[in-house]
């Protein structure tokens, strides 16, 4: 399989045409992936473009890449989102990198009532960074025509303002209804997973009474790391995605 790699913006490359990568994404393909001329790569900008080529030319400050072929990929919808709330240690990333891997259109840091982890002031700032940095590195692993979006941190009251438009599903190992079960309604959807010690009672009443619904993943209750994950593993199949 060709490398593919990422470019800050949008791209309108033609056939023939050629596209540079500078900085550290070129450092990164002459040096890490030790590319070559004349091997094959694919480019993306995050936002739909595909375009696939040969290297025309290689250093690490700048790698200079031939187009032969563009392609453009629709945004998916519905969209899924992962609200994930934020965890200790590195818990909250995995999930974040997993998701990215498998499908996920946009990811939204949440500060439950239980997280042990804290985003405030810098923090916040720092925090979302970093989970952008991990997004991008696994939507390029992943060869994702679409790099998803990392939202600001949301509270309890803003994600049960979600559900007036999108249909929010809350992870819940107590609900009666399988998440396998859920058809879709052609509404945006919106996965919400917890921290390590679970979604509260009253995040639960707050968020069911905005419109949400409960759903169960499975018979076991999975780590706050691998539950949105392995949901989204479940609506990509329902959605004909997979």
């Amino acid at each position: 399989m060709a490398l593919h790699f990422l470019v800050e913006s949008s791209t309108d490359a033609r056939v023939g045409d050629i596209v540079s990568l500078t900085g550290a994404e070129a450092k990164h393909a002459a040096v890490v992936r030790r590319l070559r001329v004349g091997e094959a790569v694919t480019v993306g900008d995050g936002a739909g473009v595909q375009l696939s080529g040969v290297a025309a030319s290689v250093s690490p400050a700048l790698v200079d890449v031939r187009i032969e072929e563009r392609t453009e990929h629709p945004a998916p919808t519905p969209r899924i989102a992962l609200v994930q709330a934020l965890a200790k240690g590195d818990r909250d990333e995995l999930a974040v990198q997993a998701a990215c891997e498998l499908g996920v259109d946009e990811i939204v840091p949440w500060q439950a009532s239980r997280s042990v982890s804290r985003w405030e002031g810098t923090k916040a700032v720092k925090g979302r960074e970093r989970w952008a940095t991990i997004v991008r590195e696994a939507a390029k692993q992943a060869h994702r025509a679409w790099v998803p979006e990392v939202a600001v941190p949301v509270s309890t009251a803003q994600l049960a303002a979600r559900a007036s438009a999108e249909r929010v599903l809350l992870l819940d190992p107590t609900a009666s209804v399988r998440l396998s079960e859920i058809a879709s309604d052609g509404r945006d959807l919106v996965l919400v997973v917890g921290p390590e010690g679970g979604i509260s009672d009253e995040e639960l009443g707050r968020l069911t009474d905005a419109g949400a619904e409960r759903v169960l993943l499975g018979d076991t209750v999975l780590r706050t790391s691998t539950a949105g994950p392995a949901a989204i593993a479940v609506l990509s199949v329902a959605l004909g995605r997979w």
